[in-house]
């Protein structure tokens, strides 16, 4: 049988919530560009209701929309 290793939890780590420190803005832009990139059309993105949670996670809302462009 194969020696199985246990892993401490970091609790500090967990604790500490890194996705407090992203900008909503920089989400937003990332989002769109994957988004308008997959698709071939320009796509915006809008964050909305953020909510940490305890364990280094957060939910929260996203909406995407076409981006209209009277010029294409």
């Amino acid at each position: 049988m194969s020696e199985q290793k246990e892993r401490a939890i970091d609790v500090d780590r967990l604790l500490k919530n890194k996705l407090k420190s992203v900008s909503i803005g920089d989400l937003e832009d990332g989002i769109a560009k994957v988004v308008s990139d997959m698709v071939g059309e320009d796509y915006k993105c809008t964050i909305g209701e953020v909510k940490y949670t305890i364990f280094s996670g957060a939910d929260f809302h996203v909406k995407i929309e076409l981006t209209y462009n009277p010029e294409d």
